[in-house]
């Protein structure tokens, strides 16, 4: 099984703020949609809690140390080896929120990020700091939204 990760983070690797995505790009989301469609998601209860329902066309996983947590249309674990053992897809996504990436993040073998070319001074969420140099960096798409640059990027560990 791969272990990917994908998230978009700001210059200082913002993710977001007030428990909802900072940046809000129509082809960021496509992106992301496009990457996770027909693999398993793995996330935390308040990642799962921002969302309008589960995500189709792909198996949620909710880690959560809330026992009796119900998640509709997504599975409950308690433990990082009990959402991996649970995700029965080539490859699973891990896909926030911040204490959910900073625990995956030994265990990735690729990191998915749209870098945007912004700040947002009064994020509360970010993406946990990697060495990159353990990590091969592929430039998938670089787009110019609103005066604002998306660059899709791909990190495969080394």
């Amino acid at each position: 099984m791969k272990i990917a990760m994908i998230a978009a983070v700001g210059r200082n690797n913002e993710l977001g703020k007030n428990n909802d995505l900072i940046w809000h790009f129509k082809e960021d989301m496509r992106f992301f949609k496009e990457t996770t469609t027909g693999c398993a998601v793995i996330m935390g209860r308040k990642t799962f809690e921002s969302l309008p329902k589960a995500l189709p066309g792909r198996k949620n996983i909710v880690l959560t140390n809330n026992i009796g947590y119900e998640a509709p249309g997504a599975q409950t674990v308690a433990t990082i080896q009990a959402a991996l053992d649970a995700a029965d897809t080539e490859t699973v996504f891990i896909i926030g929120g911040a204490a959910i990436y900073a625990s995956f993040l030994p265990l990735a073998d690729e990191i998915y990020l749209t870098e945007i070319d912004a700040e947002c001074a009064d994020a509360d969420t970010f993406f946990p700091r990697f060495d990159k140099a353990q990590y091969t960096k592929s430039i998938m798409q670089t787009l110019c939204v609103n005066n604002t640059t998306l660059q899709f990027a791909r990190y495969d560990k080394k």
